[in-house]
């Protein structure tokens, strides 16, 4: 299972089992508000906002919530002003780290994420210093019960994927950022489950961590996304499916 998959597999398992539901929400809600503010209010025209209303209803967030967000970020509804900033640094072992968020106050912020990286055996980098590891990608997968895989490799390298690699129990599919769309849809007209749908930064290179350093890894990112203006983390590490198993079992 290649390191991004595996990270997919972590976050997933994470969100089945989070019930701090309005965590969540209050994330989705920063994402909408930016996403309407820099493209406009219609999903139709502005792709990014399309893909967080999807988000947004995958985890069954009331409509009035996603109105209210996006009209706050065209202005028709007063709201806060976030700003977009990136943070980047170095993990346990080596494992480069990229941390986009969305922040009232980016002093705050920035003086949060440099203590969570330092106190997790990692330390934050200037701007710049890991983001040429990783490449903007469109990444959906499909669980491998759900159709064949000469199959779905017709399908969507015709509909304009990139690639299309196969894993122990998935099919993962790299696209263009402009055509993941495209994709999307014609998964969706062909009525094909996708189990990850999302626009994203995968590494280039993946680096194998193993015993303390994973764990710590995984604490740091775990501490990372607890903060309320952090929206997604990113890291080229690849950990062994013994190690996420045995934390599981611990957290359970």
């Amino acid at each position: 299972m290649s390191g991004h998959s595996k990270w997919s597999t972590i976050k997933r398992k994470k969100g089945l089992i989070d019930s701090q539901r309005g965590r969540i929400f209050t994330k989705l809600v920063r994402e909408l508000i930016v996403a309407a503010k820099n493209g406009g209010g219609s999903p139709d025209s502005n792709a990014r906002l399309r893909v967080v209303i999807t988000k947004a209803k995958e985890v069954n967030m009331p409509a009035d919530n996603i109105k209210r967000a996006i009209q706050k970020g065209t202005g028709e509804l007063e709201g806060v002003n976030y700003e977009e900033i990136r943070y980047e640094g170095y993990g346990p072992g080596g494992i480069a780290i990229m941390v986009d968020s969305l922040t009232d106050n980016k002093n705050r912020t920035a003086s949060e994420i440099r203590s969570m990286f330092s106190k997790n055996g990692g330390n934050m980098g200037e701007s710049g210093c890991v983001s040429w590891m990783f490449e903007r990608k469109g990444y959906i997968t499909v669980d491998k019960n759900k159709i064949a895989e000469d199959e779905l490799m017709t399908i969507v390298l015709d509909a304009g994927a990139e690639d299309m690699k196969i894993e122990e129990d998935s099919y993962e599919i790299i696209t263009l950022p402009e055509d993941f769309d495209k994709v999307k849809v014609v998964l969706q007209e062909k009525k094909i489950e996708m189990s990850t749908s999302e626009i994203t930064m995968i590494p280039k290179n993946y680096v194998t961590v193993e015993g303390k350093d994973a764990n710590q890894l995984l604490n740091l990112i775990d501490t990372l996304e607890a903060n309320d203006d952090v929206q997604q983390v990113y890291g080229n590490f690849d950990i062994s499916e013994k190690i996420l198993e045995e934390r599981e079992k611990t957290a359970a």
